[in-house]
């Protein structure tokens, strides 16, 4: 019997394990593409699925895991004729058991989306929209995305899923033992996001064994509104006897896996080196639990991909990147400078803004371009999350559908027009919404009427599934010089919503001065008002010393800050001032390359020559600045978005000082050589492209072979080459042994060099055991090999 879309939350669901390590297990050959096997060697699929259906599980997952164009360009069989396969094999391994349900695996494309790598959000869902409808045409029950790294990747996985059918979809992301993904997703971030897409279920898969994620398990459980899967590895790989087994048994995974269900996860099943004796020991512990109840407080939150600001008290949103009244904004607009857009993002956050509102609406611009633009823009430099501000539902849809996180959309306000045209867009992206107080007949004169209004927006709100803690009401703002009396009314429609609605509240502030002296002392006063009277979410300049002052004081006194720690620590006289970019200032190039402002470093670093050459430029100004965003990265300050968009501004420093050289013939800037590669029957490249970026940006120069490379050609690169250093990446636990015969070979063939290894199946232990020089865990260590092998 198909699963329905309510099932999971009304019993225990059973997956399957492993299909690559038991494939594996069954011979599969280094270099060969899992995928293939569906028709190369059916039967070998076939009895995989029965194995697991005899073992006791509800869902089978077909060998699907890499079937998208990109994965497997280089197949002999076309998607479709693999997908059909997977299906087919799936199909007639349940023939003897119905009950068994088919979920159709999607699994991550191997590239890196936008701002991080050059995939589109759009490209990326037309690769998932390509396999969905595949699944369609040959009838599966219900889909499973798993192991991905990126929110947004899972974002363009759940729409092509939820745009195109009506079967049940589950998502799972992969983490690692900071608790977040190798992209600085949070738990919590991902429940926030995909519990707003209206996914059937969540979770976490492969990685690391039970006990390894039972943090993030926790965290998950806490945070979710929708039934919890967890899937993870059966510990980790290591050697035995010259064989790869997996460090945790069967009956300690299952007592882990049970605990999970007792505390409230409702779907379970294995990953890398699980097997159908684990799925029938887990079967057997869990036949007679029920869904434990969860108890989840829902409180308005709103996220990026790696930070999560609970609207639990006072939160600023930064009012800078807005047209409205300001003339250098709207030249930037004009002529398309992102660099200035993305100071103002910058110098907020550094003022301590919470939120930044976007709004980019002139009416000579293409806004929905523009607006997609700059959100991927400053999500590559921040991680501060985002209001998107605009009346345009184009507009709206197209910044939600590429906006990495949860985001509250400003606004949507009680005329029929809007409710119906921007509620439902709120709703398909899971966003949170500001609802202004006013409607066909305008802003009303009294609190009561706004009062009234706001009731019908969140009850509109209500209707399509919105939760009514997630719409903001802004009881709006009007100027004392014209409407003098209305300034009480706006503060006392505040203290309604907070007391009698329990919702939270935005407001404009500066509105409130406009054409009166000293603006500065009204707008501090007003605000202390509706703050005092509720106001959570003020709309304001951070760049206003007094205003954020004001905020910081009422925070102490009304208890948010506890025993003044912030408000202590911000006055202390001996605290270091951010640097923050002024309009119209010029930054140091290291600032620069920290902030990711990458058009601006090519003016800064052309500024550099007229006073310094190209190698002290790069040793004294690029590599110290990429030392600092590294050590930053390591600490967990940023993540890998910004990490990424640091090296791509260094790249065009790079650029500037290679056509310097170049026109004066001076001398190169390479420090040396690397070749790197994903290993035969590997087609995953995030990790080497990652590691490519950011050793280029310390001037090593990269031999670059890509993906899926045959064991000769590495060995003949780096004897055409005659490098120091080879470095080899893997992501699938079925290429481990190809990278570990690439290592053989190079020295085998003599060749004199040191290799390092990096992938997510890796770790030091097992590095050391396929003969690797260095075990690489990330970009940052992948620099620090490199600079011990090129001063040797």
């Amino acid at each position: 019997m198909a699963i329905s879309k309510k099932d999971f939350k009304d019993r225990i669901f059973l997956f399957d394990g492993a299909m690559g390590t038991m494939l594996q297990k069954a011979g599969l050959k280094g270099g060969h593409i899992p995928e293939e096997l569906n028709i190369d060697n059916k039967e070998t699929v076939i009895d995989i699925h029965k194995k697991y259906i005899q073992s006791g599980c509800d869902i089978i997952t077909t060998n699907t895991f890499g079937a998208n164009k990109l994965k497997i360009e280089k197949s002999k069989y076309s998607l479709e004729e693999i997908v059909k396969a997977a299906i087919e094999n799936a199909k007639e391994a349940r023939n003897e058991n119905q009950s068994a349900n088919i979920a159709l695996d999607i699994g991550p494309i191997g590239e890196l989306l936008e701002p991080m790598g050059t995939l589109s959000f759009d490209e990326a869902y037309e690769i998932f929209k390509e396999v969905v409808l595949l699944g369609e045409k040959y009838g599966v029950d219900l889909y499973i995305i798993e192991t991905m790294t990126d929110l947004n990747e899972a974002r363009a996985a759940v729409l092509a899923v939820k745009e195109n059918s009506e079967k049940p979809v589950i998502c799972t992301m992969t983490f690692e033992k900071s608790g977040r993904t190798f992209t600085g997703v949070s738990p919590e971030a991902m429940c926030l996001t995909l519990n707003g897409l209206n996914v059937d279920a969540l979770g976490v898969n492969c990685s690391l064994g039970p006990k390894e994620l039972e943090p993030v398990v926790d965290i998950i459980l806490k945070s979710s509104t929708s039934p919890v899967i967890v899937q993870p590895n059966a510990g980790l790989p290591i050697s035995v006897n010259g064989e790869t087994i997996f460090n945790v048994k069967k009956e300690e995974f299952g007592q882990s896996m049970l605990s999970f269900v007792k505390k409230g996860v409702s779907i379970v099943g294995g990953c890398c080196g699980t097997t159908e004796e684990y799925i029938a020991y887990l079967k057997d512990l869990i036949k007679n639990e029920a869904v434990s109840q969860r108890e989840i407080t829902y409180s308005p939150k709103i996220c990026s991909a790696s930070k999560v600001v609970n609207i639990d008290g006072v939160k600023v949103i930064g009012e800078r990147i807005n047209p409205t009244g300001k003339k250098l904004f709207k030249e930037a607009l004009r002529n398309n400078d992102i660099d200035y857009i993305i100071k103002e993002a910058i110098s907020q956050i550094e003022l301590e803004a919470d939120i930044l509102d976007v709004n980019v609406g002139l009416p000579e611009i293409d806004e929905v371009t523009y607006m997609v633009k700059v959100v991927k823009e400053i999500q590559s430099v921040t991680d501060t999350p985002l209001q998107i501000d605009s009346n345009d539902p184009k507009v709206i849809e197209a910044a939600l559908r590429v906006y990495n996180g949860k985001a509250i959309v400003n606004s949507v306000n009680g005329e029929e027009k809007s409710l119906s045209t921007i509620l439902p867009i709120v709703k398909k992206y899971g966003a949170a919404v500001v609802g202004l107080t006013l409607d066909e007949n305008g802003i009303p004169n009294t609190a009561e009427e706004r009062v009234a209004i706001a009731k019908r927006i969140v009850k509109r709100a209500e209707v399509l599934g919105i939760n009514r803690n997630d719409v903001f009401i802004d009881t709006l703002t009007l100027t004392v010089s014209a409407q003098q009396e209305q300034a009480l009314e706006t503060i006392k429609a505040v203290r309604y919503i907070r007391d009698e609605l329990g919702l939270k509240t935005v407001l404009g502030v500066s509105n409130i001065s406009f054409g009166l002296p000293n603006r500065e002392l009204l707008n501090r006063t007003f605000l202390t008002m509706c703050l005092n009277n509720g106001l959570t979410l003020p709309i304001i300049n951070p760049k206003s010393q007094e205003i954020m002052d004001t905020i910081k004081a009422f925070k102490v006194l009304s208890m948010e800050d506890l025993e003044e720690k912030n408000y202590i620590k911000h006055f202390s006289t001996n605290k270091e001032e951010p640097k923050i970019a002024k309009s119209g200032e010029a930054l140091s190039l290291k600032d620069i390359i920290i902030k990711g402002m990458k058009e601006d470093a090519k003016k800064a670093t052309k500024l550099l020559l007229e006073t310094k050459k190209e190698l002290d430029i790069v040793n004294e100004d690029l590599i110290p600045a990429l030392d600092i965003v590294g050590a930053n990265y390591e600490k967990g300050y940023i993540f890998l978005p910004q990490l990424i968009g640091s090296a791509e501004t260094v790249k065009n420093s790079f650029q500037v000082l290679k056509e310097s050289l170049n026109s004066t013939g001076g001398q190169s800037i390479s420090k040396g050589k690397i070749v790197l590669a994903t290993v035969k029957g590997d087609i995953h490249d995030i990790g080497k492209n990652i590691v490519k970026v950011i050793l280029e940006n310390y001037g090593y120069e990269i031999i670059d072979l890509g993906r899926d490379v045959p064991i000769e050609n590495v060995v003949e690169a780096a004897r055409v080459h005659k490098v120091k250093l080879v470095g080899l990446s893997a992501l699938m636990t079925t290429t481990v042994k190809s990278m570990e015969e690439t290592i053989k070979s190079l020295r085998d063939n003599n060749i004199d060099c040191k290799v390092f290894v990096g992938g997510a199946v890796l770790n030091e232990d097992y590095a050391k055991m396929i003969k690797a020089d260095y075990y690489a865990k990330d970009a940052k260590e992948a620099v620090e090999i490199a600079k011990i092998v090129y001063t040797e």
